[in-house]
């Protein structure tokens, strides 16, 4: 059974903040941004108004909310089925296009729904009670395209009258953002260190080749997430960005990295491994990146994280598909210089997107190698759960399309506070006191545009 569509072609605008702004306030308004036009980052995806939206509990249950879908009970305890199924109540669409998304899913997957799904239990606190997921079923969007500089509005005709009409209203005002307090670490620098120097010997033991060690900021605030997404936009735009927003809860993304992207069962995942910070002026700014570029122990731990993903990926995908076209190449961003290296395949016949997402959740990049017990270690090392951070978000797209992020450089808000973390991989070489400013350096532009 197909359905019907209609493109309709709206103004373009080199971003999607004013449409967004149009559509905030409406029920799960979500954006997936891409920052500025990039290879890596040229649409914009904008819905609201889900059919259903399908909520992952801190236990793992997953519950669906929606007037018109009810779904069968033998899958209500298994989250990633219970998507598919939604997934499956959307018709194919009757249009041909290359545009991504004709509808499907969009929203986040925590990276607790991934220690869940692993069966890796938890020891420590919740610092925000985010759902492990927040998932929408979304039946239209509007696109904005930056390569072709054209937007569309993907709908059937009842949607499309409905959001022209959303369109012409007065978008709500946005209102100001203020700090409290300026942000506090969970953990001291002596703390950091220590946990640092336990990851060292579980390293020297043989548990472990590479831990990606994190920790917790937060700081409490007044006024309007938005506007805090604006400010946090401004200062450090990403290919891999999004906003959703519900109740006294926000998630602010502003991420770099793709965690996996599948289009027309052609899967590529673009793990990040190796950061400088930028230069204050052009010379220190190009030995920084040359310094990335010659270390060895950079390079070393992003190819451990490329073979964990070859790995993860070969679980589904055809039998000798899986190549690397680019290892250890350079990418810069407003703050950080970044090794970015690209992993490919086939998704194998017998295999749905959703199942390629659950078979490599969470993104190794995130984790450490070998990753159920990276992840293990993460869990007695960090003094609180992760959230949505080092989670993903992205979009499941009818058609069987996906792209997904990963959720660094990340704020989650609630309740009147933001926490945002910053991380990074441990091998055998690193040294504790560098690693320890790596992670102040992927985050300090973010704090310093709300500070």
């Amino acid at each position: 059974m197909t359905t019907a569509l209609t493109i309709t072609a709206l103004p373009y605008y080199p971003d999607p903040l004013g449409l967004f702004a149009c559509l905030r306030t409406r029920p799960d308004a979500v954006l997936l941004d891409s920052g500025r036009p990039t290879a890596t980052g040229r649409y914009d995806i904008i819905s609201s108004d889900p059919l259903a939206t399908l909520e992952v509990s801190s236990d793992g249950t997953p519950h669906v909310v929606s007037e018109q879908l009810t779904p069968p009970t033998h899958l209500c305890d298994d989250a990633f089925a219970l998507q598919q199924w939604l997934l499956d109540q959307l018709a194919l669409p009757d249009v041909s296009t290359e545009l991504p998304f004709l509808g499907g899913l969009i929203g986040y997957w925590s990276y607790d729904l991934g220690r869940t799904s692993l069966s890796i239990p938890t020891h420590q606190a919740t610092a925000v009670t985010l759902p492990q997921a927040r998932v929408g079923l979304y039946d239209w969007c509007i696109t904005l395209d930056h390569v072709a500089r054209q937007a569309w509005l993907i709908a059937g005709p009842r949607r499309t009258k409905q959001v022209q009409e959303w369109l012409t209203q007065p978008p709500k005002q946005v209102g100001s953002f203020k700090l409290s307090n300026n942000f506090q670490a969970e953990l001291s620098h002596a703390q950091y260190v220590s946990r640092f120097n336990a990851v060292q010997r579980y390293i020297r033991a043989g548990d472990c080749y590479q831990i990606n060690l994190a920790q917790r900021f937060y700081a409490d605030y007044q006024g309007d997430e938005w506007q805090a997404y604006l400010q946090l936009r401004n200062a450090t735009p990403t290919p891999f960005s999004g906003f959703m927003a519900w109740g006294d809860k926000a998630v602010l993304s502003l991420s770099p990295e793709r965690f996996i992207q599948c289009r027309n069962r052609q899967v590529e995942t673009r793990p990040i491994k190796g950061t400088r910070p930028r230069g204050a002026t052009q010379g220190e700014d190009q030995a920084l990146a040359e310094e990335l570029l010659s270390s060895h122990k950079d390079r070393a731990e992003n190819v451990m994280i490329v073979d964990l993903l070859r790995n993860d990926l070969g679980r589904v995908c055809q039998p000798g598909s899986i190549r690397v076209p680019q290892l250890c190449r350079l990418e810069s961003y407003p703050n950080v210089h970044h090794l970015v290296s690209v992993v490919q395949g086939t998704l194998a016949d017998s295999y749905t997107p959703l199942a390629l997402l659950e078979a490599a959740f969470p993104g190794g990049s995130i984790t450490g190698a070998p990753k159920i017990r990276a992840m293990q270690i993460i869990d007695e090392l960090e003094p609180c759960q992760r959230s949505v951070y080092c989670g993903s978000l992205g979009y499941v797209d009818v058609r069987g399309s996906m792209d997904t992020s990963i959720a660094i450089r990340t704020m989650v808000a609630e309740a009147g506070r933001l926490h945002v973390w910053g991380g990074g991989g441990l091998v055998a070489d690193s040294q504790g006191d560098e690693e320890y400013t790596e992670t102040l350096d992927k985050i300090r532009h973010l704090i310093g545009a709300l500070e």
